[in-house]
């Protein structure tokens, strides 16, 4: 791990990127960027769509480390080139951004008002191969939608066991259990949640780094203890379904939150611009989100 990087995401001014759709939600995400799903025969081609869409997104001049921290990555992304050079390199030599791997394999059916990781098949596999690309750390998320203690404790014990073998690896994880923002029981799921995190941050010894993405909570700076605490790199938040302003305005109001928005990002790009409206709608993204952010 470079402390360079370490230091930029613990300290840097600005926001982490989220460029990690996978399978199930890519024709969703293309869809949206003006693809629809009959303009691709296969999954091939709709990954290589995809890639089309991310290359021109890290490659706009908009994109760069002057509000840019991080970037999260598909493993398809992680593994092509742009221009060249393997995703995690490009970002890192050319935009000085600091590259993510999404690891998890989706989600479980819903049971008892949480939805837990599905197994992570490879998981030793894949890390070394994040190693040898250069990435930084690792994004993986659950959801919860009722605030069921014993449920939300579930949740987090995966997180934390898995976030355990992906420091060994030396990588960082982002720890993430997003809360439905459409959930009844929102608030009292991110207080049960906060306890269950806090929970296990004082059980990690001072070697052990995490990172938290988080829903943005209902009540204001709900999660400064969680920030503050020193075994925690950053915490950074999702967008889950808000529209970039409203996820701006919340954002705003909980202070040493930054963003690791995804739709709020790209959600008025569009293949069918030409490169000067793309970057201009692009720039206008990014400067909104680092506003926020900062």
């Amino acid at each position: 791990m470079q402390q360079k990087q370490f230091d930029q995401i613990k300290n840097g001014k600005g926001f982490i990127a989220a460029l990690d759709q996978s399978g199930g939600s890519t024709p969703k995400a293309l869809a949206e960027y003006g693809i629809p799903k009959d303009s691709y025969q296969n999954e091939d081609e709709m990954f290589d769509l995809v890639h089309e869409m991310r290359t021109r997104i890290i490659t706009s001049p908009s994109f760069d480390s002057k509000s840019i921290i991080g970037a999260i990555l598909f493993e398809q992304t992680m593994d092509r080139k742009i221009e060249g050079m393997y995703t995690g390199d490009y970002l890192v030599e050319k935009k000085g951004i600091v590259p993510f791997l999404k690891v998890d394999k989706g989600l479980a059916e819903e049971t008892n008002g949480v939805q837990l990781m599905k197994p992570i098949d490879n998981l030793d596999n894949t890390l070394k191969r994040a190693n040898e690309r250069h990435i930084f750390g690792t994004k993986m998320r659950s959801v919860i939608k009722e605030a069921n203690p014993e449920a939300i404790k579930k949740v987090v014990n995966q997180q934390f066991d898995i976030g355990k073998k992906i420091i060994e690896a030396g990588l960082v994880p982002i720890i993430e259990p997003e809360v439905d923002i459409h959930s009844a029981e929102k608030e009292k799921c991110e207080d049960l949640l906060k306890a269950e995190i806090l929970d296990h941050l004082n059980q990690l010894n001072d070697d052990e780094n995490v990172m938290l993405k988080l829903t943005i909570p209902t009540k204001r700076n709900l999660y400064k203890e969680l920030i503050e605490h020193p075994w925690v790199v950053r915490v950074v938040a999702l967008s889950g379904g808000y529209t970039t302003d409203i996820a701006n305005q919340k954002l705003k109001e909980n202070d040493g939150l930054i963003a690791s928005f995804s739709r709020a990002l790209s959600q008025d790009l569009n293949a069918n611009q030409s490169d000067n409206e793309f970057n201009t709608t692009l720039e206008k993204a990014v400067k909104s989100i680092y506003e926020a952010s900062v």
